[in-house]
């Protein structure tokens, strides 16, 4: 039998300590703390996130019941409920911020040479947001309607890998559009987004900055065509014209010419009409690009379901963005381990066998032997496949 450290401590010297200490010391996190520190603090909702766990009290009792095993686990501090609540009203959730950027960091380049689907070098976002839904009066400051509460997740998602680069929570009332002025645009990368986001004037912004954008135009706007290009219409294509806008608002905000691309879904029966401001790509790759923009939506429905985002441990803000960000480090951290151990199981299967083998003094590569041989006898076909790459 294997008798040195545990599943647990194994997935979590993936952290880099020095790193979170970083984050801890910016934001005074520790200052006055003596037997439960940050670190503590994030090594609970680790374990509640990767084990599923309903609330404080069942983290209090998980953990309680393996007591001879924490300090090797890494936990310095005693496990209460109290003592983790709060830490989690009083700890500025920024910390948690800063270092799942960091764990975003390392991972991005892991995922750098994954295929988008189609012929295309370039780095692709997409852009969109997620409505976690609060009740009112537990969350009195997270107003969104007369009668309803909740936050949004404004999420950059870098397709390759399906990685989040950038991400804000706010209220429930924040349009999305606005969020385009939080974002540095990168030159020469590309950002799919929908017609929440269709605002010329932002837009204007990432072309200048040498961004490419592609979105869906919206009724109402007016458009008049300069030049026409063939296209292949046995692929759904039906036009790909250079065209200006007409408007006096709009053309104010957007003088330089667009390409819209038309094109006809067969499956679902309906018109596409995309606009870009990149001439270069085929018109296919356009409309493929603007299809890419579903990952994004299938990862919200992904870290929905797997991770513990819609039901939280405390009822304040600060309390409700520390674990949201709690949340997209242990998501991170996973596709960092997978690649780092090289492992062929999904993000699902790796979270599925931690959750039972965490307290386990086995290698961890052991825990994965036979993952591949029993998915493929019984795959899980009511679960999403976003990330089975």
């Amino acid at each position: 039998m294997h008798v040195g450290r545990t599943v647990f401590a194994q997935v979590m010297e993936h952290f880099p300590a020095y790193e979170f200490q970083k984050c801890v010391t910016r934001y005074g996190g520790d200052f006055g703390k003596r037997s439960f520190s940050c670190w503590d603090q994030f090594l609970c909702l680790g374990f509640a996130q990767l084990t599923y766990r309903e609330s404080l009290r069942d983290v209090e009792a998980c953990l309680r019941s393996v007591q001879g095993k924490l300090y090797h686990m890494g936990f310095r501090g005693r496990i209460s409920r109290s003592t983790l609540a709060d830490a989690n009203e009083s700890v500025d959730w920024r910390i948690y911020a800063d270092f799942a950027q960091v764990l975003i960091a390392t991972a991005r380049p892991m995922y750098a040479e994954e295929s988008l689907g189609f012929d295309l070098s370039g780095t692709v976002y997409a852009l969109d947001s997620t409505t976690i839904d609060l009740c009112l009066s537990v969350f009195p400051w997270a107003r969104f309607q007369s009668t309803k509460g909740a936050v949004k997740m404004h999420t950059l998602l870098d397709l390759r890998g399906s990685i989040p680069t950038f991400i804000e929570v706010s209220d429930g009332k924040r349009h999305d559009v606005n969020i385009l002025d939080e974002i540095l645009p990168e030159a020469g990368s590309f950002y799919v987004m929908d017609r929440g986001y269709l605002d010329f004037e932002r837009l204007h912004a990432l072309h200048r900055c040498g961004a490419f954008f592609v979105t869906r135009t919206k009724a109402g706007v007016l458009l008049r065509r300069r030049s026409s290009r063939a296209v292949d219409k046995t692929t759904g294509l039906r036009s790909d014209h250079t065209v200006m806008l007409t408007s006096a608002a709009s053309i104010k905000n957007y003088p330089d010419p667009l390409r819209r691309v038309r094109f006809y879904d067969l499956e679902q029966r309906r018109w596409l009409i995309f606009l870009t401001n990149n001439f270069d790509l085929p018109a296919l790759t356009i409309a493929r690009l603007y299809k890419s923009r579903w990952k994004v939506e299938l990862f919200f429905k992904w870290i929905k379901q797997h991770l513990r985002i819609k039901a939280f441990y405390g009822n304040s803000e600060n309390a409700v963005k520390t674990q949201i960000w709690t949340a997209i480090a242990v998501y991170v951290l996973v596709a960092i381990v997978k690649k780092r151990l090289a492992l062929d199981a999904s993000l699902y299967q790796i979270l599925q066998v931690l959750s039972v083998t965490l307290f386990e003094k086995t290698p961890i590569l052991q825990a994965f032997d036979d993952q591949g041989s029993q998915e493929k006898s019984a795959p899980f076909s009511n679960q999403l496949n976003l990330l089975d790459f």
